[in-house]
């Protein structure tokens, strides 16, 4: 096994193996199994760094190819690799798995169970990251949902197991969807030379199908509108959004900073890997529709955010709102008469702006959840009618919360605003009405983060519910806040140390997505047929 293999197999497995080892544990010995389960956690953040070292930021293409035959019947592989937008979506995995497990310290009951699921569940999402077999994408992606499904239904809030099976029941109807899809790609491939005439779940192999126009157009829109949804799900977009703010607000803290850190981008990521890739005529096809659901999601989610009253659905519906401007990024490729991509610097940037969108929003909303955790373990409630004067009580913590509330704001400076400047800078190319609206997304978000800031920190001294027990954060508790707050400002300083990593494989999406369309439209392409036909 080549140190490639080593290297990408222990950064996936390591915390599925370190779990079973949980088990042997003694229930009682929590703060053992706590430090254990950061220890590993952190041994895994430096297991991508040991990543990203061997990565080579000029390269557009897949690196540390790793490709052994699982199930050979089937021409199913253990099929891993990595590039510069999977590359930096591992190092956020891992980063705000370290802090989930620092603010893992708030669970007291059960706590075995807990970090056993927990470690299962980072597991998941790396091998969904680091994935290039499309059965193999499918079979991580399905392994993610029973540790959520259990870490939602036993330690999250009064209502959690109505939000666990409605998160559960939302996420496998996608996976459903994106079976079919994988199917119809499965099957298709086998009349193509490139296949070698057989079907393949390869997808660098399908991915030059695609871009040969081997795919025919009927094939791709149906496909691309089964992953579409699949992936909008988790992403999530207005209308499949409305298990998150339910998941949000029964999780328990440190797995809503996971759900909103880390699982959200699970939806752009496949977007960008696979639905993408797969169908370029479908891409498109529905471009003008992405663009414009996604600048709705962006208005939409504001106003909801701007309506509520619980602190916590209040940061979900911030969610919704932001995660609109990675799908509009995603989707602002322009196309003439003649079929020619126009400005394509334009959708590299909007591309960007959406990866980056992505990354910030995983450092911002993992720590606005742990912000409304903090106080929730202390007042019991959530009511943004009886908080007020925080600031007076706990200045440390109210000075943190600000710099990473306004991070999710888009302050310029802070992480927030780069994605969101070049996603709007893109979409002008693309719908200059649609860039308009886009933008007064976050006029929108900086009226309801200001009005939750001045609710909860400002104004006279807290005398709500249990206001005796607003006692100043804990040596973890800031150890976790400013880690957020300054990564909140790094990446806002100098958003080129992730930029930069994913740019060249950002160029190269875009070109062969060109290719694949223009192939798709040729008449004289050779389209492959399903074995069915």
């Amino acid at each position: 096994m080549s140190n490639d293999a080593i290297l990408l197999s222990a950064t996936i497995f390591l915390p599925a193996i370190a779990a079973l080892f949980l088990a042997g544990f003694d229930k009682k010995a929590v703060e053992a199994m706590r430090m254990y389960t950061l220890a590993v956690t952190v041994i895994v953040f430096g297991l991508t760094i040991a990543v990203l070292g061997r990565f080579d930021a000029s390269n557009g293409d897949m690196q540390m190819l790793v490709k052994a035959s699982w199930i050979p019947t089937w021409n199913i592989y253990y099929q891993l690799g990595v590039d510069g937008i999977s590359m930096t979506l591992v190092l956020l995995t891992a980063f705000v798995f370290v802090l989930a497990a620092m603010a893992s310290w708030s669970i007291k009951d059960k706590v075995k169970g807990y970090l056993m699921l927990f470690l299962i569940l980072e597991t998941g999402v790396l091998g969904v990251f680091l994935s290039l077999d499309f059965f193999l994408f499918y079979v991580f992606w399905e392994v993610m949902l029973l540790p959520m499904y259990f870490l939602i239904g036993v330690w999250g809030g009064p209502r959690r197991e109505y939000a666990a099976i409605k998160f559960f029941l939302y996420t496998l109807f996608g996976g459903v969807l994106m079976l079919i899809a994988m199917l119809m790609f499965y099957f298709n491939s086998a009349g193509s030379e490139l296949a070698g005439g057989e079907s393949v779940f390869d997808l660098l192999t399908l991915m030059k199908i695609a871009q040969a126009g081997q795919f025919n157009q009927q094939i791709q829109i149906i496909a691309f509108v089964l992953l579409f949804i699949g992936f909008a799900i988790k992403l999530p977009s207005f209308p499949v959004h409305t298990w998150l703010p339910d998941a949000h607000v029964e999780a328990p803290t440190p797995i809503s900073m996971i759900l909103a850190g880390i699982l959200l981008k699970l939806g752009g990521y496949g977007i960008i890997r696979i639905a993408m890739p797969l169908c370029p005529y479908g891409t498109q096809y529905a471009a003008y529709a992405l663009v414009a659901l996604g600048v709705f999601s962006i208005i939409y989610g504001a106003f909801a955010a701007m309506a509520q009253t619980d602190f916590k659905r209040l940061v979900a519906y911030s969610s919704v709102s932001h995660m609109g401007y990675v799908l509009v990024g995603l989707a602002v490729w322009k196309i003439n008469e003649s079929g020619a991509t126009v400005g394509i610097n334009h959708w590299q940037m909007g591309l960007s702006g959406a990866m980056f969108q992505m990354l910030a929003h995983g450092v911002s909303s993992a720590g606005m959840f742990f912000m409304v955790g903090v106080v929730y373990d202390r007042v019991h409630h959530r009511d943004l009618n009886k908080f007020g004067g925080l600031m007076q009580k706990m200045p440390h913590y109210s000075a943190l919360a600000v710099v990473i509330f306004f991070a999710g704001l888009g302050l310029p400076g802070l992480c927030g605003f780069i994605g969101e400047a070049f996603v709007v800078l893109s979409t002008w190319n693309f719908s200059p009405l649609l860039a308009i609206i886009a933008a007064s997304g976050v006029i929108l978000t900086a009226g309801y983060i200001l009005w939750t800031v001045q609710r909860v920190y400002l104004g006279p001294e807290y005398k709500g519910p249990h206001a005796e027990d607003l006692t100043p954060i804990n040596g973890r508790e800031a150890t976790i806040g400013w880690i957020i707050a300054i990564f909140a400002v790094v990446l806002g300083v100098y958003p080129y140390m992730m930029l930069g990593m994913m740019e060249t494989s950002v160029e190269k999406l875009t070109q062969d997505l060109a290719a694949g369309y223009n192939a798709s439209m040729d008449p004289a392409a050779e389209s492959v047929t399903s074995v069915s036909e």
